[in-house]
């Protein structure tokens, strides 16, 4: 059997993140895109997004410093601010400080914003400490429910001696509910599940249905310690985010090879024969796995979070 068909305004799942008090729901708007990624985004259309989602019931909202040097943070905060506090749930990063500059006109090379600001990899103590207070500043919020590692694959050593104890310390306060790490590298989230107490990781594009590498370490260590699992990146970073993949749609944000290619179309033919759509099954898909909580999908408009939202409430057959 397909899990049950979620009905118009009945309210998105909600789950527990490992042994926090921390409850997410079942599908989260992911904030990269608010912050420019591979395309502007205006304020206008942002909010109209962001008021999408909380009327789709959406209360789990993930972001960070990266995305568009503080833009999606500070947009994120905006809609969230003037709701009720114990209505929503917050997570951003940690690992890249923001130091301000001189913008003289250039892009950020990541997002297509200003570059008013530039990163400083930073997984010290100090740095972390720093990061969620400049985070709580722009968001104009007052307190953070869950705060990542972030991206941390070349910096995993630091990450892990100085980092993970400082989130550690900011949940023995109170000052955050749950910490992990967001990545795509899942034996290196493997390796922080296994000799950390984490309650959460984010785990990019390695639980897909092109990409099942995380069944081989992550999941089965997530499993055994209690460690829950939001999966990022469902759809590949495009491939997998249309009912019938084209030419040109991307893999891991690089043009798809044509054997991926040629398997997200036999994927999409298979869900075609089943009346359902390719999206669908990719945001279903990890949502079966007993340690998954939820599915985090970068939306940029309106009309974004109405298709996702549908595909969410889409019963897909076994």
């Amino acid at each position: 059997m397909g899990r049950p068909r979620r009905t118009e305004g009945q309210p998105v799942r909600r789950n527990r993140l490992g042994k926090s008090d921390v409850h997410v729901t079942e599908l989260g708007f992911g904030g990269g895109p608010l912050g420019g990624l591979f395309e502007a985004v205006d304020d206008d259309t942002a909010a109209r997004a962001l008021e999408a989602a909380w009327d789709s019931g959406i209360r789990y909202f993930d972001t960070s410093p990266h995305y568009g040097i503080g833009q999606s943070e500070r947009r994120v905060g905006a809609l969230l601010r003037d709701r009720p506090r114990d209505a929503w749930t917050l997570s951003t990063k940690v690992g890249r400080v923001l130091v301000p500059q001189d913008a003289a006109g250039r892009k950020d090379e990541a997002f297509e914003v200003a570059a008013t600001h530039r990163r400083v990899w930073d997984f010290t103590r100090d740095g972390v400490l720093r990061s969620v207070e400049d985070s709580l500043t722009r968001m104009g919020v007052d307190r953070i429910d869950v705060l990542y590692l972030h991206d941390a694959e070349e910096h995993f050593e630091d990450a892990l001696r100085d980092g993970y104890p400082a989130l550690a310390e900011l949940r023995a306060q109170g000052t955050v509910g749950a910490i992990g790490a967001g990545m795509y590298h899942s034996g290196k989230l493997t390796r922080l599940v296994e000799e950390t107490d984490v309650d959460v990781v984010m785990l990019s594009g390695r639980y897909t249905l092109l990409d099942h590498s995380a069944l081989d370490d992550l999941l089965p260590a997530c499993e055994a310690r209690g460690v829950s699992v939001l999966a990022a990146s469902v759809f590949n970073s495009g491939v997998l985010a249309t009912p019938r993949p084209s030419d040109g749609a991307t893999y891991d944000y690089e043009p798809a090879a044509p054997r991926t290619l040629e398997r997200a179309r036999r994927l999409a033919a298979v869900c075609e024969a089943h009346g359902v759509t390719l999206p669908a099954v990719a945001m279903e898909f990890p949502l079966h796995h007993p340690v998954v909580a939820g599915a985090v999908v970068g939306m940029r408009s309106a009309e974004e979070v109405r298709r996702n939202t549908e595909a969410y409430g889409t019963t897909v057959p076994a």
